[in-house]
C-alpha cells in the first residue's frame, strides 16, 4: 500500500487524545488526504512555532489500511523538543503536520501469500508498529499464523492493554520486567534467551520475524535467535533511541 509518490505532507485534526500510560499519550488525527497505510508504517509530524522555528519527530503508526483515521502513541521523552508539548499540550481540534506514510520494509502485509508463521517481539513503546500487525491479521480469515512477544516494565507501562487482551488470532505473551501483575506465576524478570524460545516460534518453523525496540534490546534480541538457528534473511528491525 506504501508508495513513494504517496508521501506527502499532509494536516491533521486530533480527534481524541487519552493516556496510554503515565508518560505515554495516544492520539488519534482525522487526516482527510491521508492515503491509507501498510500495517507497520510510521509518519513524521512536524510542530511550527509562532517565529517560525520548526522541529519534526518520527512516530510508528498503530493504524492500518484504507482510513483516514491516524492512531499512534507517544511517549514523553525528558527535556525533549516534540513530546512534551504532544504529550501534556496538544488538545483535541488542534491541528498537527503530517508526513508519510512512510516505510516499506518493516510492514505486514494481510495479502502477502506467504503464510509462514509471523513472530513479532516487542521492547517497550516498539509494541507500536506490531499491535498494527497484529490488529491487521485480525481483518483476514485466512492468513499467516501470529504470536507476540511483549517485554514492559509494569502492568501499567503496556500499551493497548484492553485490544492486546481482545485478539483472537494472535497469541500474546507479556513478560514484565520490574513488576508482575496481581496472581501472575511468572516472577518479575528481563528477558533471556531460553525465555524467548520458550514463547517464540522456533527456527525449524521458519518464521517471519519483527522487532521493534530500544537499539540495545533489538541487537541481544537478534543475537539469540540467530544463535537458536533462526534465518537472518527472516528477521526485520526497527530501533528507536535519542531524543523526542
Amino acid at each position: 500500500m506504501t508508495n513513494p509518490t504517496l508521501v506527502r505532507w499532509h494536516v491533521g485534526r486530533v480527534l481524541g487524545r487519552r493516556y496510554e500510560a503515565d508518560s505515554a499519550v495516544r492520539l488519534e488525527l482525522d487526516v482527510p488526504t491521508w492515503p491509507g497505510n501498510d500495517a507497520g508504517s510510521h509518519l513524521d509530524l512536524r510542530l511550527t512555532a509562532p517565529d517560525g522555528y520548526q522541529a519534526s519527530r518520527s512516530y510508528s503508526l498503530a493504524s492500518s489500511g484504507e482510513s483516514t483515521r491516524v492512531v499512534l502513541v507517544v511517549h514523553e521523552v525528558p527535556d525533549g523538543e516534540v513530546s512534551p508539548f504532544l504529550v501534556h499540550q496538544l488538545a483535541e481540534g488542534d491541528e498537527v503536520e503530517i508526513q508519510g506514510p512512510l516505510g516499506r520494509y518493516f510492514i505486514w502485509n494481510p495479502a502477502d501469500p506467504d503464510r509462514s508463521p509471523v513472530q513479532l517481539i516487542a521492547g517497550g513503546s516498539g509494541v507500536v508498529p506490531l499491535f498494527s500487525m497484529a490488529s491487521a491479521r485480525e481483518g483476514v480469515e485466512e492468513s499467516a499464523d501470529f504470536r507476540l512477544l511483549y517485554s514492559v516494565r509494569t502492568p501499567r507501562d503496556v500499551l493497548f492493554a484492553d485490544e492486546l487482551g481482545a485478539l483472537s488470532r494472535t497469541t500474546v505473551d507479556i513478560v514484565h520486567t520490574r513488576e508482575s501483575p496481581p496472581r501472575s506465576v511468572r516472577p518479575p524478570g528481563r528477558l533471556t534467551r531460553d525465555g524467548v524460545a520458550a514463547v517464540s516460534f522456533s527456527a525449524s518453523a521458519s518464521p517471519r520475524t519483527y522487532i521493534c525496540g530500544p537499539t540495545a534490546f533489538v541487537e541481544t534480541i537478534v543475537e539469540w535467535l540467530l544463535e537458536l538457528g533462526h534465518d537472518p534473511a527472516r528477521i526485520r528491525t526497527e530501533r528507536f533511541g535519542g531524543s523526542n
